[in-house]
């Protein structure tokens, strides 16, 4: 048990692939990322959602990376989700219909949670941005494409 919970704790040091792809100095990780989003859900989760859920979503979605790697469009991806799969099966079963319901992306939950990532993703693009005077439009442009909810959109304008 204790092993297991360590492993989980490893995604605290993955960094985050993209940022260092992109030539950012100390990016974030994943687990951080993670921690970003359930503040973004917290604060801007529609009070028609199951707000337990989402936050659960926000804290497991990147949870196989710590075995699987923090895999971005430029890596091969062909192999991903059973990858991904595997490994949230084997590190916390008891999460696994969580994982799989991000994946799906088919509850108004999972919708939303998919819409924070990239809410996250472009407004972490704009703080390293600010802070480091490096460019990172692809990404803001990225989170704008994949955000649908006009009121998360706002954000990153």
């Amino acid at each position: 048990m204790r092993d297991n919970l360590l492993e989980m704790l490893e995604l605290k040091q993955l960094s985050r692939t993209g940022w260092l792809r992109s030539g950012v100095e100390n990016p974030e990780s994943v687990a951080a990322h993670s921690w970003g989003m359930a503040v973004l859900a917290l604060r801007l989760a529609p009070n028609e959602l199951n707000l337990e859920r989402v936050l659960s979503l926000c804290l497991v979605h990147d949870l196989p990376e710590v075995r699987v790697g923090d895999l971005t469009p430029h890596d091969d991806t062909s192999n991903k989700a059973e990858l991904e799969l595997q490994a949230m099966a084997e590190i916390a079963p008891q999460w696994l219909s969580l994982f799989e319901e991000y994946e799906a992306g088919e509850t108004a939950e999972a919708k939303f949670v998919k819409q924070i990532d990239k809410l996250d993703m472009g407004l972490q693009a704009i703080l390293y941005q600010t802070k480091q005077d490096i460019a990172l439009e692809e990404f803001i442009a990225s989170a704008k494409s994949k955000i649908s909810d006009k009121n998360l959109l706002r954000f990153l304008d």
